[in-house]
């Protein structure tokens, strides 16, 4: 009963998230407040319904509901209460509902501020932030579905399988969540991105609004990173804090671009410069959080913190690559209109220093970015598969 209740809502989520996005848009292009607010009222109660599946799948885990796949692969009676509710995110269909609960609370958060100010900017974040949702509720929904039974004719395993031996640490609690609610809170500063340049503000505006929001997602992200890197230590016995593992690059680069943006949006505030530069690495923060969430699910490379081989690494392939086109197609769109207001006198003046500050965070990301990829490349072109490992990562650094 309670594994079909808690699909039959993830079910309910989808659709409302759906019906949000399409009235906003109705709504918008109507130039109808009403529809508009229907379409706030709708995002407002994904959060509740995504709750209420995450209570009931901690209640199946923490209760040794074997009868579910999911709790029968990531816990065992023999765990603990604090791992059993950690479990929660040790696989791969409870980490894709546990996005998307931080973004349904992230997008409520913003859903109820005040918008008197930024009317025209609401109904495109709640298009923007219900199409990033309702992509991960639907992974849950039609691929990972967390409250999968047991096959019919199966008989019920008397103990679970348990979470892997490496997960097995008081760093699942804190690492995992706070690298996710990183990753998620850049989805705001993106939304309202996304939602500046379809209105034409060319203002500093969404920069303002978002301010809070990219602080909270760098130091999340920040923390996230630092407590892999002493778990790591802990339990892979690297002899050191960084590995240079596939994966945790891959968490490492929205880092680089997040914190280029952090000190380039100041330039624009106070001089109404770098307005172009900011929106592209926003765009590909966004895009690399994706990319980061994409790599340990997608099999394409092996990793000790990749989750076993699915069919859905195609679906977060497209979604980045749907992204990535779509955002750069609208700011080419609106080039022009992001003018600076004043130009750089000096490359030795405080705004020429942010630039190159900026620039050695993204030499430092095209480095990572090639380590990563290049196994993936050599595979498909030559048919053989290269190991790019920790010394070319420390030589090129």
């Amino acid at each position: 009963m309670l594994p079909s209740l808690g699909y039959g809502i993830l079910v309910i989520t989808l659709l409302v998230i759906i019906y949000s996005v399409a009235v906003a848009i109705y709504g918008e292009v109507k130039k109808s407040a009403a529809m508009v607010e229907s379409a706030r009222r709708a995002m407002l109660l994904a959060l509740p319904l995504i709750t209420a599946a995450s209570a009931i799948l901690i209640y199946l885990l923490v209760n040794d509901r074997y009868e579910v796949e999911y709790v029968w692969s990531v816990t065992n009676r023999s765990m603990p209460m604090y791992l059993k509710i950690s479990a929660w995110w040790g696989g791969q269909p409870g980490s894709l509902l546990f996005w998307s609960f931080l973004l349904s609370t992230f997008t409520s958060a913003v859903t109820l501020r005040k918008w008197d100010r930024d009317r025209e900017l609401l109904p495109w974040v709640l298009v923007v932030t219900g199409v990033t949702l309702a992509f991960f509720i639907s992974l849950n929904v039609f691929f990972e579905n967390p409250f999968k039974l047991v096959p019919a004719g199966v008989s019920i395993p008397l103990d679970g399988r348990g979470l892997n031996p490496l997960l097995r640490h008081p760093g699942m609690i804190i690492h995992p969540p706070a690298q996710y609610l990183g990753f998620v809170a850049f989805t705001i500063p993106f939304a309202f991105a996304i939602a500046s340049l379809i209105t034409g503000r060319t203002d500093d505006r969404w920069i303002r609004i978002t301010r809070r929001w990219t602080l909270w997602a760098w130091l999340f992200l920040s923390l996230g990173l630092v407590l892999g890197m002493r778990w790591a230590y802990d339990v892979l016995g690297w002899g050191g804090y960084w590995g240079w593992d596939p994966v945790e690059i891959a968490a490492l680069m929205p880092w680089l671009t997040g914190t280029a943006f952090l000190h380039s949006v100041m330039i624009q505030e106070k001089r109404g410069m770098l307005k172009h530069w900011n929106m592209i690495l926003i765009i590909l923060t966004f895009d690399l959080v994706i990319f980061g969430t994409f790599l340990p699910r997608s099999g394409v490379l092996s990793s000790v913190h990749a989750f076993a081989q699915s069919e859905i690494g195609p679906l977060f392939f497209t979604f980045i690559g749907f992204i990535f086109f779509a955002s750069f197609g609208l700011l080419t769109k609106r080039w022009a209109d992001l003018k600076a207001e004043t130009e750089m006198k000096s490359m030795l003046s405080k705004e020429a220093l942010f630039l190159l500050n900026n620039l050695l965070f993204l030499s430092l990301l095209v480095i990572s970015f090639w380590g990563v990829i290049f196994p993936l490349l050599s595979e498909l072109f030559t048919g053989s598969k290269v190991s790019v490992g920790p010394p070319f990562y420390e030589r090129a650094t």
